[in-house]
């Protein structure tokens, strides 16, 4: 390094980072196994990198800059596998609000050590003030403070199941008039994939103050009948368990709507059976690495 190039490390790594103070009620204040908030904003390895988009993300903020310090000589190196590795930035941002998830990330890198992170939100203000009003007036009318957790959750599990279609087009074409990758498909268009069903359920538990994410399977190139899925992670009597609201409202060839509780607050034994049937389920099998919670008997 020149001493003009080391002269300018020098001076960057030394800057204080000034993380945005303003956030909102959506920030998770969860301590999840695979990522965790962080105050340091001056990472030393990859975990420390992924703590920091996570930070961003789930803060809600749009954009912050970091400094590499001269110790960790790969870090713009790996910051730019993270940030060209998309799958794994979609599995990061499970683990965060829906209304703080992004539909883009921006990374700005430069030879100095600075690093710039640019959030694109998936949601729009009016698309969560929709949302809102609909979830608040159906837990008014519907759910009483004297009810179980168990039966708040299965209560509104029926309830999107009962006016929610899944969205056929856009799984088979990718394409579709409705927000259904979002909970605005369920509750305003009538219409979902995987996602928009997780979204929905994602942000009502999180009203009911219950801890929970997103869990996906990402299939390989090899594993050519598993498709992309994704369903929740709900933490409730000391333990992790799957609710897929996807598989318990089937695509029926009469035409009929079904609501089933096959997949509803099971955990890996339960989901490992229930995809055993006539036909075989193989898109629960997620990455166990990642989603660490459920190789746990408490939660920590």
């Amino acid at each position: 390094m020149d001493k003009i190039s080391s002269t300018l490390s020098f001076f960057i790594e030394t800057k204080s980072v000034s993380a945005p103070k303003e956030t909102d009620s959506y920030k998770k204040e969860d301590h999840f196994l695979f990522v965790q908030n962080t105050n340091h904003f001056m990472p030393y390895s990859k975990g420390d990198l992924k703590n920091i988009i996570y930070t961003i993300i789930n803060s809600g903020w749009e954009r912050l800059t970091f400094y590499c310090p001269s110790e960790y000589t790969s870090c713009i190196s790996d910051m730019k596998e993270i940030s060209l590795d998309q799958e794994s930035l979609t599995h990061l941002n499970n683990f965060v609000h829906p209304y703080h998830s992004f539909s883009n990330l921006k990374t700005s890198l430069l030879e100095s050590g600075e690093i710039t992170i640019q959030v694109e939100r998936l949601y729009t203000d009016s698309e969560i003030n929709q949302i809102e009003e609909k979830i608040n007036n159906y837990m008014k009318s519907h759910i009483r403070e004297e009810m179980s957790t168990y039966d708040k959750i299965k209560t509104f599990h029926d309830y999107i199941i009962s006016i929610t279609k899944y969205d056929i087009t856009r799984n088979e074409t990718g394409e579709s008039e409705y927000r259904s990758f979002t909970a605005y498909g369920p509750l305003i268009n009538g219409y979902a994939t995987c996602n928009g069903y997780t979204d929905v359920m994602a942000i009502f538990l999180s009203k009911l103050n219950i801890p929970n994410y997103k869990i996906a399977t990402t299939p390989t190139k090899e594993e050519e009948k598993i498709e992309g899925h994704v369903w929740n992670a709900v933490f409730l009597d000391d333990k992790w368990l799957h609710l897929d609201l996807t598989w318990d409202d089937p695509v029926s060839n009469d035409g009929k709507d079904y609501l089933q509780h096959n997949y509803f607050l099971i955990d890996n034994e339960e989901l490992e059976k229930a995809d055993q049937g006539a036909v075989e389920v193989l898109e629960h099998q997620f990455v166990k690495s990642i989603y660490l919670e459920f190789n746990e008997k408490k939660y920590n």
